[in-house]
């Protein structure tokens, strides 16, 4: 398997393959592009960046991501100003979704024994987030979470863990505070 391959996997993968550095550094340029565009055209930038895109979709300057490819989004989705999607692996969001400023996506993690961690590899687990889902500012979705549908994530929670359909959620680590 190559490195990516590896990545894509949720294996773990040596970051600093001259391919994934080489994408990175493509998803650079690109969102410097569109972080430094008054263009009211600059998504297309991002349309040609992500893995998919619906046909409506608006995200606000500055965003940033590790491939931006990873990134898959439906309709009517919008994200505020500083958002981050750390995408080694796929961050699937349904339709109808939007995240407030600063909410951070984070397929990204690393070992938890030092020997591994010092080894400089690292892995990523997935992200799913369902239809209808309004992430509230500075919230942090952790590697390997799944949203449900028509869920509420509130301001400044940590999400650890898969959330059901038709909750609200807050805290940290974040936990059901309301059934809808």
């Amino acid at each position: 398997m190559t490195e990516k391959e590896k990545m894509l996997a949720g294996e773990m993968y040596a970051p600093y393959d001259p391919q994934l550095t080489e994408e990175r550094a493509r998803a650079r340029d690109t969102t410097f592009r569109f972080n430094h565009s008054d263009s009211p055209d600059r998504c297309r930038l991002l349309r040609e960046l992500f893995g998919k895109t619906g046909e409506s979709f608006m995200v606000e300057p500055p965003f940033q991501c590790d491939y931006g490819c990873n990134i898959y989004v439906g309709e009517n989705f919008f994200a505020n100003f500083d958002c981050i999607m750390l995408d080694v692996c796929p961050i699937t969001i349904g339709n109808n979704c939007m995240l407030a400023p600063r909410v951070s996506l984070y397929t990204a993690t690393h070992p938890i024994d030092p020997a591994d961690r010092n080894s400089g590899k690292e892995y990523g687990k997935p992200i799913t987030i369902g239809d209808n889902v309004w992430i509230g500012g500075n919230a942090v979705i952790n590697p390997g979470v799944t949203i449900g549908d028509n869920v509420v994530v509130a301001s400044g929670a940590v999400v650890v863990k898969d959330v059901p359909d038709n909750v609200v959620v807050g805290g940290n680590p974040a936990r059901i505070l309301k059934t809808l």
